[in-house]
């Protein structure tokens, strides 16, 4: 793997490249502001495990069907286009829930069919988006362009829950899902005016039909690579286990801990994760020590876990606030390597299925959470559900880590 460039934010030194990584962030911020606020009227209109549960499989599936499909798009296309159908499909999403919330006629059918579409949405922008940023920055910035995008990305899909409950208390959530169309628009209009493609260095892409064989090509290559497979299932675990369960739960745990303030109890907890993302974000790129590996991605994985572990099991309100702050820095430094790792290390040639592959991975078995939320938590209840799956990620986290010792001991030899 190409090392990361030693210069302290060095991807940020190339305006192009600084625009687009910014807008990005926006637009994932965007995208999460959505969750906060939905997940917080479905759950004040229908107080359905089931539903909530629902939602998340409804908006995670086509990640998990669709990402290595999207991704040969990428490789294929103008990766400008396909981030623009991306973006307006967000924003004509968020117009959907906010008209539906003004009329009074949201129903559960409306929820799942407008999840289902920002599942698609997102299932389709993020393959061309990584893509694209190898084109934005130059070889010598590439390796911290892309740690920063991770992390960009990651702080995007953290903050956007401490900005939507903010909007969720100060605008309702009327007025703040409309608010929410404009995260989506800055990424929007900048497509039309950058040369870039997604393929500029590498030479235009064929405009050949893509067929789903060719799709999944990318995985024979995969199997050979180990760091990619350890990156790709840690990152498959993380999503299965605990994927986005605590999202639609927290108004549970927040009427449990808030103690007669659910509101702001709710926005406290939401924000604690991003708060914890924007210290780890920012300690990532600036610690010269810093090397995005293997063994950084699983450790991290495991603060994660046990946090999640003690927050869930937790009926201390500060101290739950105290892990879910921890588990945002050890969720951030893990996605963060995770999503380096899988981008330096992902051959040319396929790097969109690569990404889309690890798309379906990270993204796409998070609708396995809903199982969690939906069936484990009706049956044992949701704090039970949430700190059982935290202790199983923990414990697959630990043998990963032992694996990979023993490989590299055995290469070492």
């Amino acid at each position: 793997m190409t090392a990361p460039a030693s210069v302290r934010f060095a991807g940020l030194r190339d305006k192009p490249t600084r625009t687009y990584i910014g807008f990005g962030m926006l637009g994932m911020m965007g995208d999460n502001i959505e969750h906060v606020i939905t997940y917080w009227v479905m759950w004040q209109m229908f107080h359905s495990p089931l539903l909530a549960g629902f939602a998340v499989v409804s908006h995670w599936l086509p990640h998990l069907f669709l990402s290595v499909w999207f991704g040969s798009l990428a490789d294929r296309y103008d990766c400008r286009r396909i981030i623009q159908a991306a973006q307006a499909t967000f924003m004509a999403v968020s117009v959907g829930w906010g008209v539906l919330f003004v009329t009074g006629t949201l129903q559960p059918w409306h929820c799942c069919v407008l999840l289902v579409l920002h599942g698609l949405a997102s299932a389709t922008w993020h393959p061309a988006e990584q893509m694209l940023l190898h084109d934005f920055a130059s070889p010598d910035n590439l390796p911290s362009a892309v740690r920063l995008n991770s992390t960009g990305r990651s702080l995007g899909m953290l903050l956007g829950p401490l900005v939507g409950a903010v909007l969720l208390v100060t605008a309702g959530p009327d007025i703040g899902i409309f608010i929410n169309v404009l995260a989506f628009v800055p990424m929007f209009l900048f497509m039309f005016v950058t040369r870039f493609t997604g393929h500029t260095r590498d030479g235009a892409a064929p405009r050949v039909r893509v067929a789903m064989r060719d799709a999944f090509s990318a995985v024979r290559e995969v199997r050979s690579i180990p760091n990619l497979v350890m990156m790709i299932a840690l990152a498959g675990a993380t999503s299965l286990l605990i994927g986005v369960a605590l999202a639609p739960l927290m108004p549970e745990f927040a009427a449990r801990l808030g103690e007669g303030n659910a509101g702001f109890a709710y926005a406290a907890l939401m924000g604690a994760s991003a708060v914890g993302a924007v210290i780890g974000g920012v300690l990532l790129e600036s610690a010269r020590w810093f090397r995005p590996t293997v063994r950084v991605a699983i450790v991290a994985t495991i603060v994660f876990a046990v946090a999640t572990l003690a927050f869930a099991l937790s009926g201390n309100y500060l101290f739950s606030l105290l892990m879910l702050f921890i588990g945002g820095i050890a969720s951030l430094v893990s996605t963060s390597t995770e999503q380096t790792i899988v981008q330096l290390d992902a051959p040319a040639a396929i790097r969109g299925r690569v990404l889309g592959l690890y798309g379906m991975s990270s993204m796409g078995l998070r609708a396995g959470s809903g199982l969690t939320i939906g069936v484990l938590g009706t049956l044992i209840g949701v704090q039970w559900a949430v700190g059982l799956s935290a202790l199983l990620l923990a414990v697959l986290a630990v043998a990963m880590l032992v694996y990979a010792r023993t490989r590299r001991l055995a290469a070492a030899g």
